[in-house]
């Protein structure tokens, strides 16, 4: 049995790490501030004998009483939506938050794992991504709080790593989804759905014809839940090659759900990536992972998630 911090737990991601090691027979603390994260998403943990659910900022001195064998640090805004509306919270959560977790698991002799994302390669010029493209990242653009702040924490966990020796892991997730994502998340898949369920017109931004791979979440946990026990330091690419254009997923999206939904175009926001799939050649090899869960399916259990939300 391990004794488990997982930072960000009451968040899309976080809620499901904790089931996660929760099934696995170890403890769990999760922290969470719940600026974006949900109570509601890790409620069926309270009263568990091995789950603590601590509300804290992390950006701030965290004190963790007794044994912790992994950090897990995936606290942050994470959608454009929450970023642009929490710039400075989102540098500071990259930043500090990065630096106070990364002592914790000096402190404890912990494993530390980072959650960083696709968002470090920017608007990429090399496709698919592999993890030694270094990138195209606007530094003072509206997006660059969260590409920024999880470049500096890919920076930040290296350094640790050479030279205090800690024990640290880097996954660079690609999109995700999955039941748990907020309604208002702002993100395309929870915004064609809940658009789609209403018989809303469904907002497309720009032509619909950048792309984005996206990965059911049961599939991103396992890849995250492997990489943490195999022996390797530097960024390993985590996400679902399987390449759709934003219109086809919002075209599909509206099939699922039997809308009634139309199409509409709007503005597309600035420095949004033209092209977003993994090349995820270490992943197989490496953890000898690769995603299971088809997009079709995934997107049904999403949407009947959903469904249940918004009634």
């Amino acid at each position: 049995m391990a004794r488990v911090v997982i930072t960000g737990g009451a968040g899309f991601l976080g809620s499901h790490l904790c089931d996660r090691f929760i099934e696995n027979g170890d403890e769990v603390i999760a922290i969470d501030n719940l600026i974006t994260g949900s109570a509601d998403n890790i409620a069926h943990l309270f009263g568990h004998p091995k789950f603590k659910f601590i509300h804290y900022d992390i950006t701030n001195y965290t004190h963790i009483s007794g044994d912790v064998h992994f950090v897990l640090h995936f606290a942050s805004p994470a959608s454009p939506i929450d970023y642009l509306r929490l710039p400075i919270q989102t540098l500071k959560v990259g930043s500090l938050g990065t630096h106070k977790m990364l002592g914790l698991a000096k402190e404890k002799r912990a494993r530390f794992l980072l959650a960083s994302t696709s968002e470090v390669y920017g608007d990429p010029l090399v496709h698919p991504q592999p993890e030694d493209y270094w990138g195209n990242v606007n530094p003072i653009g509206l997006r660059g709080v969260y590409d920024e702040a999880k470049r500096f924490a890919e920076a930040l966990t290296m350094a640790y790593h050479r030279y205090h020796n800690v024990d640290t892991r880097i996954v660079r997730i690609f999109n995700t989804y999955g039941p748990r994502m907020r309604i208002n998340d702002g993100r395309a898949i929870p915004a064609f759905i809940t658009q789609a369920l209403h018989n809303e017109d469904v907002t497309v931004f720009g032509s619909g014809l950048q792309t984005r791979s996206i990965c059911y979440v049961d599939d991103l946990i396992e890849g995250i839940f492997r990489l943490l026990f195999v022996d390797y330091h530097e960024p390993v690419n985590i996400g679902n090659p399987d390449e759709i254009s934003i219109l086809d997923l919002a075209k599909e999206i509206i099939q699922l759900c039997n809308s009634k939904s139309q199409i509409v175009f709007k503005e597309l926001p600035e420095d949004d990536p033209k092209v977003r799939q993994p090349d995820i050649s270490l992943a197989r090899k490496l953890l000898n992972w690769e995603p299971k869960v088809p997009r079709q399916q995934g997107l049904l259990r999403t949407i009947e998630y959903f469904r249940s939300k918004v009634g």
